[in-house]
């Protein structure tokens, strides 16, 4: 918030979050295209005006129950080398527009475009023909939503901002407009790392034991913060941190390769289907994986009777060494409050 930067919610529930963290309702955009009537009632009671339609009865409900609205419209847009497709749900069709921006403006409305994944030239060409239609139509567009589908990480990022930032400085759009991009899976998916525990193992035995991998069953599996590898087949690459527990007893060296289950009764539940580690892996063990502050315990179930809850660790990004997190926590010039965080533990595991 402090650099600047807005919130997409999707639902009343994250509004109420993004809310009760200080922001202002201004930098907030109601961006689910299809919403429940007292969902708009809600946003427009709390103060915020920015919100996403693509059809005729969404913007019927928007006059009624989130009137004065300031409309993003989203447009269809689709890239075919996609992991999840967003246009198969969400979108409307170019030809579609025309009568869209016609009927916002019976109704009074103020419009602007928006896009989701696409190539930046497509992106361009798709939101100047928009553009047009509404500037024909008397609409004084100001915003411009160029949507998500950037990377996570820094490497792949940097080329994907440096080419939209290119396309809009080559764009003719007028110089007050005010452009808006998505990456959040950006800024959320390093900031957390996900440590599990090796619950059981199955080692292999008999005369066909050297072919059939054996297999790790961690406390964490696909119907809780792997899900991403059920919906955007996500290729998860674990770390091993060795217990202390029977430390002196000799571990096998070499490498060793594992199917990882989660912990539910389901054989959908896998979280990969063969991760290599140095040495062998025992129960006790804890499983490191990087990169999981993005789609993960949002989309945590309790199936299975499981918990969908996780504790979490917050670790000052000044501190060298995890065991001064505790001490550092205390001083607010150094690091950030911690909330409800557990006390980073102490004792040898």
């Amino acid at each position: 918030m402090q650099l600047g930067a807005g919130f997409d919610c999707a639902s009343v529930e994250e509004m109420h979050t993004v809310l009760s963290l200080g922001t202002h309702p201004s930098s907030i955009n109601f961006a689910n295209p299809c919403k429940a009537p007292e969902s708009l009632a809600f946003a427009y009671k709390v103060g915020i005006r920015k919100t996403t339609f693509d059809n005729l009865d969404e913007l019927d409900n928007i006059k009624k129950y989130m009137p004065n609205a300031q409309l993003l419209l989203r447009i269809y847009a689709n890239d075919s080398s996609a992991v999840v497709s967003l246009g198969d749900k969400y979108g409307a069709p170019l030809e579609s527009c025309h009568a869209l921006l016609v009927r916002a403006r019976e109704l009074g409305m103020d419009v602007d475009p928006v896009l989701q994944t696409l190539t930046q030239f497509e992106k361009q060409l798709l939101i100047q023909l928009v553009w047009n239609i509404a500037q024909s139509l008397g609409f004084s567009l100001k915003i411009v939503d160029i949507g998500g589908g950037f990377q996570s990480t820094e490497t792949a990022f940097c080329p994907m901002a440096i080419a939209a930032s290119s396309a809009i400085s080559e764009a003719s759009f007028p110089e007050q407009t005010e452009f808006i991009g998505e990456p959040g899976r950006f800024y959320a998916c390093g900031a957390f790392i996900l440590v599990c525990r090796v619950i059981s193992r199955r080692i292999s035995t008999g005369p066909t034991a050297s072919k059939v991998l054996e297999m790790l069953y961690q406390n964490d599996g696909v119907f809780k913060s792997f899900m991403n590898g059920l919906t955007e087949k996500e290729v998860f690459a674990p770390t091993l941190i060795m217990s202390k527990i029977d430390g002196n007893v000799a571990r096998k060296t070499g490498e060793h390769a594992y199917i990882i289950w989660g912990p539910t009764c389901s054989s959908t539940d896998c979280v990969t289907r063969r991760a290599t580690f140095p040495c062998e892996v025992r129960v006790g063990d804890f499983l490191v994986y990087r990169n999981m502050g993005a789609y993960t315990s949002a989309t945590a179930t309790r199936f299975n009777g499981f918990s969908s809850q996780a504790g979490t660790i917050y670790i000052c990004r000044r501190s060298k060494n995890y065991a001064q997190a505790e001490e550092c926590s205390s001083g607010e010039e150094d690091c950030s409050k911690m909330a409800n965080a557990f006390k980073t533990p102490t004792v040898e595991l």
